[in-house]
């Protein structure tokens, strides 16, 4: 969250304000931690604490902002290029704020002290967050982008925690503690068991209450200690607490504690250095931000964070002998697609194509080569029959699987569904994604299988029965909820049908309206039109008898009769497509249709602006905050929805007063207010604004959500999230999700929760990958309002690749109603002994005087580089440095080592430099495998010049004194990165961070905790 967003809750009514100040009154459970979210500030009152959630945005958004300015040297404005990083980033953002968050609120990692640096348990926290990041660099590599954003977030947590929770800050530091993630790096010592560490405190400010030897700055006396937070792990006789009213062992001697979580001394004893904790915590997640980029590539960095990502093109292909057409249809789109992309600034995204032809389904083929992918369909061909029904939820369910979230997903078939056993999961996995299904079927489900065969004689298709007329309704249930389209039409119209497919993968399309209608009945819908909206489009699904479209000057045409100067048709078999023709007048447009069946509405516009939203609950477990509700939420009960509006631009204010919670044909089931928001009133260098709502009660029906608002000019402003929520009275939670070790068995451990009456419910467990042992259905009894415990059991073959994740789908559902849950799960393989040793980098000598004219002289530092691990070098980067690398196989003669630099006074001592060392060419091995870099150059692959793990490298590095310093990257081929500092003076030095501008400084806000009081009890009375 912004520091700038310091707003009052607005339409506050008095349950809600009741809500807070009971909830204030009453809080009586443990915390431990920075606060997790921008809701913990207002639940502690401490309105200026820097959050897990602030610190993490502020780092990616920072960190990902270098990024792209490096590749592209640009120089322009950075709130205009944050604008366009699109929804796909915040999307991936908010994983990652998601899973740090999350370490507060699960169960199995909430109150362990090795996840929080708490209880002094260092070592152990230090081993975990080694594996945090073992397991982030895996994930990356293998493209596994989600799994690799959960590892994330968890490693950010507990790295910050450190800060928090430690006296490192209180002995003086104002740089990161570099042995945590660095082995190799010099450690400080932590107390002993029986070593003392804090004097009493008897109040809620506690200073001077640490013993003096955990306070020194000397480092050879230097010893460290964290908090003991609760009553678990017991602590000893003067021991320091975490402290504040929620540490029930606060009053256990010495009495206090060392937090420095929030602002408040009511919560955090050190408040007065919560800001020095948070601004090096805010360091150490910029320095792994920075080292992951510089360890996968920028390439893989901004993939992973889906930066400047173009909509992924999915399509889901039925290859059997009567898809000609429809294949032929979708060639065609995809090269439209490509060649129109071609110039485009966004990264081309990502490209999957999941045939199926009964029995079989895939291989999935994924590729972010466009080209690749044109010559990959080239090959798709059309080949034999089979019977009717065919796997089509199985290749839906692998290109979810595979697929980024927010993906549109486009299903080619003329067939019902083989598989329908399967349907949940692929229900759970669409909602967890938020991505489209469209459904394109050259088959009419009204037809029957006579006229059906006279009509395409050429169907190979063989049916064992009569087929049922609502043979493809799950396809249009799953096309429904997730707000894409079922269209039915033929071969000869498929081709132009399938301009759908371009029309929703364009960049930045945003949904204005999307509703079903009854059948035969007359409906009227509306929606807004905006200034930031460029071009509409308005697609519409079934038979239409009458259809009127009237601007915001109340001029209308019919669209099926005339052609007028508001709109112009194009009517396919199943679809009809409706374009807005310029100028597009700005306010409410509305349409008017009358149907012979059942409509689907859809309007899609160019713009920047949409948004995001999750819904939570309060938490008060171990952490004040607010939870994300994981799968679908509770009906019937309150809920808070929070609405992450992206794309806005900083200079142009904006404001959003509400959302509407609106059923499946459109109709008003209840309005939310939203606290005020203007992004003039943030950080200049923030543009997604953070909205939260006060559901009172979830209503029982699928709903979605109309966000409301208006631009600084007054002007109404309308966005639409399409997937359909389905409230529900039941619950998943899983409570841990460990890794998977090749060769072993895992066990995965969850709970449900029944909030209706004594039931019987079915439990689904589906993987994408075959590891588990048992799939269900399997039935059980839960009591009302109880619970029930159960675990699956997934053994990993021990061939199974590093870095793979397994998706796994739990979904509930009762037998007496159609109340169900689900619950995914990403789990990560990784080997039982990974390498996570970098490489090292030792001084081998070196000539570094420098005089005061720079130009006049040169300087030089001779080292050698090996692999510590068991991995082997694999490649070497300079990356910082106006001077020449020059590298050997075997430690070079003296004559090549002078021979290197031959220092000439003058003003052109670079250029001699580079001169000297420019026979052969760079990036080229001559005798002694030498070759050299110089800044600019890709990493350099090694890994065939070394025989062994333990075989080093010599390296000398020259450059002139004006260029005083750089830096050297060094992999291991397990991917571990050693960065080497190198500068005169010093022959070498291993990195050594000085803290760096963070952005990150004190809020002061006066007088806002008696204005927050002011405000609720004014509504009270």
């Amino acid at each position: 969250m912004s520091k700038g967003r310091r707003r009052i809750w607005e339409g506050s009514e008095k349950q809600m304000c009741w809500f807070i100040l009971a909830y204030l009154l009453l809080l009586a459970l443990p915390c431990m931690g920075f606060l997790p979210n921008f809701w913990s500030r207002v639940l502690t009152l401490s309105w200026d604490s820097h959050t897990h959630q602030y610190i993490t945005e502020q780092a990616i958004l920072n960190v990902t902002l270098e990024t792209l300015k490096g590749i592209k040297k640009h120089q322009g404005n950075h709130a205009e290029e944050q604008t366009r990083l699109g929804r796909g980033f915040w999307r991936a953002v908010g994983e990652v704020v998601k899973s740090n968050a999350a370490m507060d609120f699960l169960s199995s990692t909430r109150s362990d002290p090795v996840y929080h640096f708490d209880s002094e348990r260092v070592d152990s926290a230090m081993v975990v967050l080694r594996q945090f990041w073992t397991q982030t660099l895996l994930s990356v590599r293998a493209k596994e982008y989600q799994s690799a954003r959960h590892s994330l977030g968890q490693l950010f947590h507990s790295l910050q925690d450190f800060y928090s929770h430690s006296n490192w800050v209180e002995m003086g530091q104002y740089s990161i503690y570099l042995h945590l993630l660095q082995p190799e790096e010099p450690a400080i010592p932590v107390a002993r068991e029986d070593t003392p560490t804090c004097m009493e405190c008897f109040s809620a400010t506690c200073r001077n209450n640490l013993l003096p030897r955990l306070t020194h700055t000397q480092q050879d006396t230097q010893l460290l200690t964290t908090g003991y937070f609760s009553t678990f792990p017991p602590k000893p006789q003067g021991k320091c607490s975490h402290g504040g009213i929620l540490d029930s062992g606060r009053y256990m001697g010495a009495k206090g504690g060392i937090n420095k979580d929030s602002t408040s001394p009511l919560f955090s004893p050190h408040h007065y250095l919560h800001v020095e904790a948070a601004t090096l915590a805010t360091e150490a997640t910029l320095t792994v931000l920075r080292d992951l980029r510089d360890t996968v590539g920028h390439k893989a960095f901004l993939r992973l964070f889906s930066v400047k990502q173009a909509p992924a093109l999915v399509f889901v292909m039925d290859t059997t002998g009567s898809m000609f057409e429809e294949i032929t249809a979708a060639r065609l789109r995809a090269h439209s697609i490509i060649q129109s992309r071609a110039n485009s600034p966004q990264q081309p995204g990502t490209f999957l194509l999941v045939p199926f032809h009964d029995p079989a389904v895939g291989p999935v083929y994924e590729t972010d080569d466009p080209y690749q992918f044109m010559q990959h369909m080239e090959k798709l061909m059309a080949l034999g029959g089979g019977d009717e029904p065919e796997m089509c939820l199985s290749a839906i369910q692998l290109a979810l699987t595979h697929s980024p979230p927010l993906s549109e997903i486009f299903v080619f078939t003329d067939a019902s569904p083989k598989d329908a056993h399967l349907f949940d999961a692929v229900k759970a996995l669409t909602l967890e994604k938020q991505s489209k299904v469209t459904f394109l079927l050259t088959e009419d489900h009204n037809y029957t299988t006579e006229i059906r065969g006279k009509r395409r004689r050429r169907r190979k298709r063989r049916s064992r029965g009569p087929l049922s007329p609502d043979r493809f309704s799950l396809y249009s249930s799953l096309s429904s909820l997730s707000g894409g389209l079922t269209i039915f039409t033929t071969n000869s119209d498929i081709h132009k049908v399938s301009t759908i497919v371009e029309d929703n993968t364009a960049a930045d399309k945003v949904t204005l309206l999307h509703v079903e209608s009854a059948q035969e009945l007359m409906s009227s819908h509306s929606f807004r039109v905006d200034s930031s909206v460029k071009s509409v489009t308005l697609h519409v699904t079934g038979i239409l008898i009458e259809c009127i479209l009237t601007n915001p000057s109340d001029q209308s045409q019919s669209l099926l009769s005339d052609q007028g100067p508001l709109a112009e048709l194009e009517r396919f078999k199943g679809l009809y497509r409706i374009s807005l023709l310029p100028p597009i007048l700005q306010g409410q447009w509305e349409v008017h249709a009358k149907s012979d069946g059942h409509l689907t509405f859809n309007v899609i516009g160019d713009s920047s602006v949409d948004f995001l939203y999750y819904f939570a609950t309060v938490t008060n477990e171990t952490h004040p905050g607010l939870a994300r509700v994981e799968g679908s939420p509770v009906a019937g009960v309150p809920a808070f929805v929070v609405l992450a509006v992206t794309g806005l631009v900083p200079d142009e204010e904006a404001s959003f007063s509400h959302v509407m919670l609106l059923g499946a044909q459109g109709e008003t089931l209840q309005k939310v207010k939203l606290n005020s928001s203007s992004s003039s009133s943030f950080s200049s260098s923030y543009s997604v604004d953070e909205l939260v709502g006060w559901v009172d009660s979830v209503p029982s029906v699928p709903f979605c959500i109309r966000l409301t608002g208006q631009d600084g000019r007054g002007n109404k402003l309308e966005r639409v999230s399409t997937e359909m929520v389905q409230p529900t009275h039941v619950q998943i939670q899983v409570l841990s999700v460990p890794r998977l070790v090749p060769g072993h068995s895992t066990v995965v451990d969850f709970d449900i929760l029944n909030h209706g009456p004594a039931r019987l419910f079915s439990l689904s467990m589906d993987d994408d990958c075959g590891y588990l042992d048992k799939r269900g259905p399997h039935r059980f009894h839960v009591a009302e309002q109880g619970s029930f415990h159960d675990q699956v059991n997934l053994h990993t073959p021990a061939t199974a690749q590093a870095g793979a994740t397994v998706t796994l789908t739990l979904t509930v559902r009762a037998l007496d109603s159609t109340d169900s849950n689900y619950a995914v799960a990403y789990l990560t393989v990784v080997p039982p002994d990974p390498d996570t040793s970098p490489p090292s980098c030792s001084a081998a000598g070196g000539q570094s005087t420098c005089p005061s004219i720079c130009n006049e002289s040169s300087w030089s530092v001779s080292l050698v580089v090996s692999d510590r691990g068991r991995s082997g070098l694999a490649a070497l980067q300079l990356q910082k440095g106006e001077g020449i690398l020059t590298l050997f196989l075997s430690p070079p003669s003296t004559e090549e080592i002078l021979s290197s630099v031959d220092a000439q006074p003058g003003r052109n001592q670079q250029q001699a430099i580079r001169e000297k060392t420019s026979s052969g060419g760079r990036n080229h091995h001559h005798h002694h495998h030498k070759a050299r870099l110089e800044k600019g150059d890709s990493p350099l692959n090694v890994s065939e010049w070394v025989l062994g793990s333990s075989q080093p490298l010599w390296v000398k590095y020259t450059s002139s004194c004006c260029s005083a310093q750089a830096e050297l990257l060094v992999w291991d081929t397990a991917g571990n990165m050693k960065r080497c500092q190198l500068m005169p003076g010093q022959q070498i030095k291993l990195r050594n961070r000085s803290r760096e501008t963070s952005g990150t400084g004190r809020i002061t806000l006066t007088g806002v905790f008696f204005l927050l009081l002011g405000l609720l009890c004014s509504t009270l009375l």
